[in-house]
């Protein structure tokens, strides 16, 4: 058996450049999406000692801080709405990379 290293490095180079692109537009995108106004925030949930929850006291906290720098927020509103719609094209550039990896496996073209 005979290894083609060729081969090998065409597929790691292509996973390391796709992993950087997925992982580069999935960043921007939320920090486009922080800067449209709209930070993600999280419900707290009950996990069995998996992940650390925020409590209610901590999440309206959370909620009073991200309103806070809303308000401080320095873009118009116009400039908010080119950043969230500049942030849902950042997430959709990496589903359409994660379908396309989907694509190539499953009908290996």
């Amino acid at each position: 058996m005979t290894i083609d290293w060729e081969a090998f490095l065409h597929v790691f180079v292509a996973a390391i450049i796709g992993a950087s692109i997925v992982v580069t537009f999935y960043a921007l995108g939320l920090r486009l999406l922080v800067r449209g106004g709209r930070p993600p925030l999280v419900a707290p949930v009950e996990f069995t000692d998996a992940i650390t929850v925020l409590t209610d006291k901590q999440r309206r906290r959370a909620e009073k801080a991200a309103a806070k720098a809303a308000a401080r927020n320095p873009l118009s509103d116009g400039q908010k709405r080119v950043a969230l719609i500049g942030a849902y094209l950042c997430f959709g550039v990496c589903a359409a990379a994660v379908l396309g990896a989907l694509l190539l496996i499953l009908f290996n073209h």
